[in-house]
């Protein structure tokens, strides 16, 4: 049985992921930072009772240590989820934050690369080769108003993609990304609604409803994209149906670009 990791499990994307491929047959290893404990226990929950065999295990991605370790713990693997990140504050580039801008890059970067070079050299040490999916994001692609350091971050994770897939290529290894667009209901998309209107640009209006219905007026389907729709190419790009597809990025955007 192919053992898949997914960061981020605790998360709303994290949560669909691990429900979508839950009852595809896949041992999953479910992780997540310490601090969302609590909600990993109850997808960690929910996949059991979709029939998957399913463990919960926590760490930093950021911790190059505990990465590696869990890594060796969980070996060998077939897939990964890149999904753990950080959306940082809402604000224009001449006032953001640089302690926030750091840590949005150290997680959604580094913590990508430290994951993916860790779970790579165990499955060329395996020989099996296997599947990598990084979350990256339409904010990535197209620049987002207010979120300069999100946006530097899943474009690096894009090109980190593309790169990787070339390297990892000989190995049997192959490395795709999926880019949302706006997704929800949930905290993310509540989050963002929020944060929009807080910043006070002239990109978005102040009233968080305002805001939702400026977002999905962007949309050429006019509707926000739903985590399970995020989780189903995912779960295609795990799949040998996309045997051949490497180094691409999905975006699950609705039209939007």
């Amino acid at each position: 049985m192919t053992t898949v990791l997914v960061t981020g499990a605790a998360g709303d994307i994290g949560t669909a992921i691990a429900e979508v491929l839950a009852p595809r047959g896949y041992e999953l290893a479910l992780a997540d930072h310490p601090s969302g404990g609590a909600r990993l226990k109850e997808t960690v929950e929910a996949c059991r009772r979709l029939g998957a065999d399913v463990k919960g295990v926590t760490f930093d991605v950021t911790e190059e240590s505990a990465v590696v370790d869990a890594v060796h713990e969980l070996a060998p693997l077939g897939g990964v989820v890149n999904n753990a990140g950080y959306q940082g504050v809402f604000a224009p580039v001449d006032a953001y934050p640089l302690d926030d801008a750091r840590r949005v890059l150290e997680v959604n970067v580094l913590g990508v690369i430290t994951v993916l070079a860790a779970a790579s050299r165990a499955m060329i040490a395996a020989g099996d080769g296997g599947a990598l999916v990084n979350v990256a994001s339409m904010a990535g692609v197209s620049g987002a108003p207010n979120m300069p350091a999100y946006a530097a971050s899943k474009a690096a994770v894009i090109g980190l993609t593309k790169a990787a897939a070339k390297d990892l290529a000989p190995a049997g290894i192959r490395v795709n990304a999926v880019s949302p667009a706006f997704v929800g209901p949930g905290r993310m998309w509540e989050a963002q609604v929020a944060g929009q209107a807080a910043a006070g640009t002239q990109y978005y209006a102040s009233r968080p409803d305002a805001v939702a219905t400026q977002m999905i007026s962007m949309v050429p389907m006019r509707r926000y994209g739903s985590v399970h729709e995020v989780a189903t190419v995912v779960a295609f790009l795990l799949s040998d149906d996309a045997s051949y597809v490497t180094g691409v990025n999905v975006e699950v955007s609705g039209g939007s670009v």
